[in-house]
């Protein structure tokens, strides 16, 4: 079975002609532009228009035509194949890669696994909730090697974190 991203969700309805209202669950809102077809319920859909209003995008998705089908919607998940995603850049990953890898400090001592990734303004957060809750700054300092195949990440000691000027 091939494997899916959820690139949104629909929040809500938009008008009465069946339009949707989805937060999207991607970094480039602009993606939603390139799709042709997007997958509900595993169910392949075609996408008629797309709008953008602030933080959130507009879709007109074929069958659903009024404002009581987009109702039916209200959070469901939009989701694309992986193969249909567009190559990543060097040295970035899919957040849904990244959930799950164990994460040790340069010396071999395990901190646990990455729960989840905050996006803040400056650098990501990888946040490792167990054995002991920690936050680790994505930056190229403290994060010395990501290996996605062997869900492995090293890391600089958190005591070295410090600038070093």
């Amino acid at each position: 079975m091939e494997e899916l991203f959820k690139i949104g969700q629909i929040i809500n309805t938009h008008g009465i002609k069946g339009e949707v209202k989805v937060y999207p669950l991607t970094d480039d809102v602009k993606k939603f532009k390139k799709l042709k077809t997007v997958l509900i319920n595993g169910e392949e859909r075609k996408i008629q228009s797309v709008k953008f209003q602030k933080d959130r995008v507009i879709l007109k998705i074929e069958g659903i035509d009024s404002m009581n089908d987009a109702e039916t919607y209200k959070q469901k998940y939009i989701e694309t194949p992986r193969n249909e995603q567009q190559p990543l850049e060097e040295d970035t990953y899919y957040i849904v890669d990244l959930i799950g890898c164990d994460v040790y400090d340069t010396e071999g001592v395990e901190l646990g696994k990455i729960f989840d990734v905050i996006n803040t303004p400056n650098n990501d957060v990888y946040w490792i909730k167990q054995p002991k809750e920690l936050l680790i700054p994505v930056l190229k300092d403290i994060v010395l090697d990501i290996d996605i195949t062997e869900k492995k990440i090293v890391i600089k000691p958190v005591g070295q974190w410090q600038d070093e000027d």
